[in-house]
């Protein structure tokens, strides 16, 4: 990660994956309301849109018949079966440690995230990080949600004009920043492969956070071409 620079002086953070390992509990949450309406979801096929919106998610992995039948009741019973299993989430073990760093590098935090109010309010108590982060997103702050740029526009607005770079754990979040036109950084965290992040476009992708801590000042500078191998 660089130093505070002319390159980049703000972050847009994804949540859900990428500060806190969450996706997994809403593979779970997901499943398990689709099934309520007999609708046999596989958890590998939740797991690819993890990181959509779920005004998104019955459609895509159920299909639009669904989505007309019970789509609103799907999601209340998502939200429902997610609230029963919130308490198992928890923060990446660099999580604060990351944001507390960029912070002290100078560079201002925004974290970007279309959950529910309640549950943006419920990672952020998680993280040992008040003070690094300047402003945060939820879902009461977007009409379309990933792969729409709509979110990270939103928190674009909270950066004050400056230049930013997002870092996410899904092909969504990659897809997103693009279309916004910021680069993205991603991490391996949230069970998207490297092949898949940087088919999506990502600029860099690591394994985790505190192995973006250790990248060389200007790394993120460099042509959007440059990947790790893997």
């Amino acid at each position: 990660m660089p130093e505070k620079s002319d390159e980049i002086e703000a972050l847009i953070v994804d949540i859900d994956g990428t500060l806190v390992d969450s996706n997994y509990q809403h593979v779970l949450a997901w499943q398990r309301a689709f099934a309520a309406f007999d609708i046999a979801a596989e958890a590998w096929k939740v797991h690819r849109y993890v990181g959509k919106g779920g005004d998104q998610m019955v459609a895509s992995v159920a299909g639009e018949t669904a989505e007309q039948a019970h789509g609103d009741e799907i999601r209340e019973a998502e939200s429902e079966n997610f609230q029963e299993l919130i308490d198992e989430v928890r923060p990446f073990e660099d999580a604060s440690g990351f944001l507390n760093e960029m912070h002290g590098r100078g560079l201002r935090l925004i974290l970007a995230s279309s959950a529910k109010g309640n549950e943006v309010d419920h990672y952020l108590g998680l993280l040992d990080a008040t003070e690094a982060i300047h402003g945060h997103t939820n879902s009461s702050d977007v009409d379309a949600t990933k792969p729409e740029p709509d979110l990270v526009l939103a928190a674009l607005s909270k950066r004050e004009g400056r230049k930013a770079l997002m870092i996410g754990d899904s092909i969504w979040d990659v897809e997103s920043s693009k279309r916004a036109e910021i680069d993205c950084l991603a991490v391996l965290t949230g069970g998207f492969s490297k092949a898949e992040l940087r088919s999506a476009g990502a600029k860099e992708i690591q394994p985790s956070l505190s192995d973006l801590i250790q990248l060389p000042a200007g790394r993120v500078a460099r042509d959007r071409t440059d990947r790790i191998s893997g």
